[in-house]
């Protein structure tokens, strides 16, 4: 465990991406194989389930520290992380174990889930008598998983890349589905990320996806697009749907589905496993997942095709995000829930084919062949994303007016040639998004509360609200609907923090109530009705654009100008 701290201490320390590499090219080089495995685990992103609840570390840190609760509560929100503020306040070890990352984490920390709290109070505050300062720390971190230091799955890829001389796209390939929760780090499985290439790889891969494809963000007018792009006809243009980016892997006579996110994901929408019939083995399709709703009986000839236009909401076709969102968060699905939320994928990607990697092919013969293996498989739950035409760019754009309209988020501008690359890279060929315009409006900061990590000082996370009622109305009152925490600058987050100290009426536990004196501009990408929030609104990606000092709170827009843009 001191090593893994050491490495965290050094990540943690700098912002210089070669100093980061260094640090993980060295912690590398000396672990155990299994350390090393549970490492690439946590630094690439693997958030495993909470293994105790907060209360119980909370009541355990209170009682070996000696500490009246107050007492405790005014020191968190003075630190502000939770693991930081336990390792200040415990005191120090009377002896340090030499025990690596994994002993810690499986003989120790992973068999705490699930005790009674009573058994895992007496646990920790006995391992605690084991860790120095900072390992105790980072221990707490992996029991909550809010462990989080600065480093990309992409810089984990690089370092090992450069450890073992190899392509670091052939990393990145091996690392997909690695932090997967089905998944458990293991010598094994570190020594074959850093193994020789083998040309028996590909076929051993089982039900493993690819690395996927990213877009970059298209955010010039369109005047310029001739100029950026050149012609439309150089490129494959597509809606941009609104759902869930998965591949679909039929192997060995089964699918798996895998979301972006590198999640497994298979026993969530059993609907779609049930597509092995019909897809060939040594198929691999890249595609989105949405709620989508057929017209009864309808013909498989008349089903969205390669021509077809993004579908009109006349209670078919594709739905909300909002309802494939309530679906997810199910624990079960139940044959009503099938019903009410059907999924269907609109495939717009052809990675393997007959056991074959294709992502070389260049996307226009991906494109050809995938249209013929959703033709072959002739079912509603596998549809072609469909292709947008238009005469020139000014066209187009005037076609991605109608996003909202169709349920989409605006569109893809895909190179013709371009292969199927890993990340967000040009190497290969280009994939933009021209996205929409997102959703406005002007709203009032009225609660607030501090940040994590380098922002626990300061003020950074806020609740806001618009108005119930006109002007003049006596029963006029904010109502909250929205919180965000990014879009500020570094010196607007000190300004609104001073404000928010000046302004307090009171105080919550970690949470300040302010006097209404702010107003912000808020964007967010889709909005839907919600019963489980006061205003009856729930938006999607809320984030501040500007902070509206022009604007009084009076004049603030209102309940019903989101309920407008929700109609």
């Amino acid at each position: 465990m001191k090593a893994f701290a050491t490495l965290y201490s050094r990540l943690d320390a700098t912002t210089s991406s070669n100093a980061k590499l260094a640090a993980m090219r060295d912690y590398f080089r000396e672990a155990d194989p299994v350390d090393a495995a549970w490492a690439v685990y946590f630094l690439a992103g693997g958030r495993p389930r909470q293994l105790v609840p907060t209360r119980v570390l909370r009541e355990t840190a209170m009682q070996v520290a000696q500490l009246p609760e107050w007492l405790f509560e005014e020191s968190y929100q003075a630190v502000g992380d939770l693991a930081e503020t336990i390792s200040l306040l415990v005191p120090p070890s009377t002896h340090n174990s030499d025990d690596g990352l994994a002993i810690w984490l499986e003989e120790k920390l992973l068999p705490l889930r699930g005790l009674p709290p009573q058994e895992q109070a007496s646990r920790l505050a006995e391992y605690w008598t084991q860790l120095d300062r900072l390992s105790l720390m980072v221990s707490i971190k992996l029991i909550t998983g809010a462990f989080r230091v600065g480093v990309s799955k992409l810089l984990v890829t690089r370092a090992l890349a450069s450890l073992a001389d190899l392509d670091p796209k052939r990393v990145a390939q091996r690392l997909v589905g690695y932090t997967d929760l089905s998944h458990r780090p293991s010598a094994k499985g570190y020594l074959a990320l850093i193994a020789d290439e083998s040309e028996h790889e590909h076929a051993q891969r089982g039900g493993q996806p690819y690395p996927f494809f990213l877009a970059h963000p298209l955010q010039a007018p369109a005047e310029e697009f001739q100029t950026l792009l050149g012609a439309p006809k150089n490129w494959l243009i597509e809606w941009k749907w609104d759902g869930i980016r998965a591949q679909l892997v039929k192997r060995d006579g089964q699918i798996w589905i895998w979301s972006r996110g590198e999640e497994l994901i298979s026993e969530r929408f059993p609907e779609l496993c049930e597509l092995a019939g019909c897809l060939p083995d040594g198929t691999v399709i890249d595609g989105e997942i949405l709620v989508w709703k057929h017209p009864p009986k309808q013909p498989a000839a008349a089903l969205p095709g390669i021509d077809t236009p993004a579908p009109a909401s006349e209670g078919y076709g594709v739905q909300p995000f909002a309802l494939l969102q309530q679906r997810i968060g199910r624990k079960n699905l139940t044959a009503k829930v099938l019903q009410d939320a059907p999924v269907s994928v609109l495939a717009y990607d052809l990675l393997e084919w007959q056991g074959e990697d294709w992502r070389q092919q260049p996307l226009h013969e991906r494109r050809q062949q995938l249209e013929e293996v959703v033709r072959q498989c002739s079912d509603p739950r596998l549809m072609i994303s469909p292709v947008v035409s238009g005469t020139d760019w000014q066209d187009l754009a005037r076609q991605r007016e109608s996003s909202r309209a169709y349920g989409v988020e605006g569109m893809m501008i895909k190179a013709r040639a371009a292969q199927y690359g890993v990340g967000r890279t040009k190497d290969v060929g280009l994939w933009w998004k021209w996205k929409i315009d997102p959703y406005a409006v002007d709203a009032v900061l009225i609660y607030a509360q501090r940040g994590h990590g380098r922002r626990a000082s300061l003020y950074t996370d806020y609740t806001f609200a618009v108005w119930a009622g006109e002007p003049g109305d006596p029963e006029r009152r904010l109502v909250p609907f929205a919180k965000a925490y990014s879009g500020l600058t570094d010196e607007e987050m000190r300004k609104v923090d001073a404000i928010i100290r000046k302004t307090t009426v009171e105080k919550f536990g970690p949470v300040r109530s302010v006097t209404p004196t702010l107003v912000f501009e808020l964007g967010f990408e889709g909005i839907a009705a919600s019963s489980r929030h006061k205003s009856g609104i729930a938006v999607r990606f809320p984030r501040m654009l500007r902070w509206r000092q022009d604007k009084p709170v009076d004049e603030a827009d209102t309940l019903e100008t989101l309920k407008q843009l929700l109609g």
